[in-house]
């Protein structure tokens, strides 16, 4: 088992950044590997970024590439989405996984899912 928990949401203005902190325990993190995904109210929950965290490769969503960068810390075992430029159609919960696909945006692929954090983007 993988627990994950989401930190660093929040309100923040059109054009500005956040950091988002995924917190892993349990089973060795290191073997999983880890995504971003979001889901504002009415819609489907949607991929963001996906990170293969024994390596450099990462995956984005075309409506956040150049925006937003998933990165690591293994000593921590905690994934960081850094987010900057944000737009208000980047308001979601922020949902962190953990999965044996790597690099996968469907998720399906996951097993492992935090609670959620909130971002609101006003305009």
């Amino acid at each position: 088992q993988v627990q994950v928990v989401e930190s660093g949401g929040g309100l923040v203005q059109a054009g500005g950044s956040l950091r988002l902190s995924c917190a892993a325990s349990g089973r060795t993190f290191s073997w999983y590997a880890a995504a971003w995904f979001r889901q504002a109210p009415g819609k489907e929950r949607e991929f963001v970024a996906a990170l293969y965290w024994s390596g450099d490769e990462t995956r984005y969503a075309d409506s956040v590439k150049g925006r937003f960068a998933i990165s690591r810390d293994n000593a921590k075992n905690t994934v960081y989405l850094q987010m900057n430029s944000l737009k208000p159609e980047d308001a979601a919960v922020y949902y962190c996984a953990a999965g044996r696909v790597a690099l996968a945006a469907t998720p399906a692929d996951y097993d492992y899912w935090g609670q959620g954090t909130q971002v609101t983007v006003s305009s």
